[in-house]
């Protein structure tokens, strides 16, 4: 197969066509999961929910063992993990795509130094062959002054 005449993409213009809104919205969401602002504030609200229910400032909406947080963390852990899949699997395969480009430009990065290699071996041989004309002139013109 020829690949002198596959063009070489840009891979985010190529992205930007192909992203669905699901995807936007996945990738949104891992990005705030993954941040360490939400752990911050997934934090704050953790030992907030916990104080309130065990020093019972208001009446316990969730006595210890905080089976309603457990169930809250379960809710999101439940949501959070295929949506975090759906962002790997786009990536991975953004990531294919960007190893066959990088492949392909390899291709033509070959073709071309063979083709840069040639050329200086041809040189090569030139010079090689003006520089034993030169020697027979030299050896002629030696000859002659003798």
């Amino acid at each position: 197969m020829n690949y002198s005449n596959i063009p070489i993409v840009n891979l985010n213009d190529l992205e930007k066509g192909m992203l669905l809104e699901e995807h936007r919205v996945a990738d949104f969401v891992v990005r705030i999961i993954g941040s360490w602002k939400f752990i911050v504030i997934q934090t704050i609200v953790l030992v907030f929910w916990t104080i309130l229910n065990i020093v019972a400032f208001f009446e316990h909406w969730d006595p210890y063992p905080f089976i309603l947080l457990n169930l809250i963390l379960s809710l999101q852990a439940a949501y959070a993990a295929p949506i975090i899949m759906m962002s790997q699997n786009r990536q991975a395969a953004r990531d294919r795509i960007e190893a066959h480009n990088d492949y392909l430009v390899n291709l033509k990065s070959e073709k071309d130094i063979s083709i840069i290699l040639e050329r200086l071996e041809a040189q090569n041989k030139m010079i090689i062959n003006i520089q034993h004309l030169l020697l027979a002139k030299e050896t002629e013109k030696a000859e002659l002054t003798e």
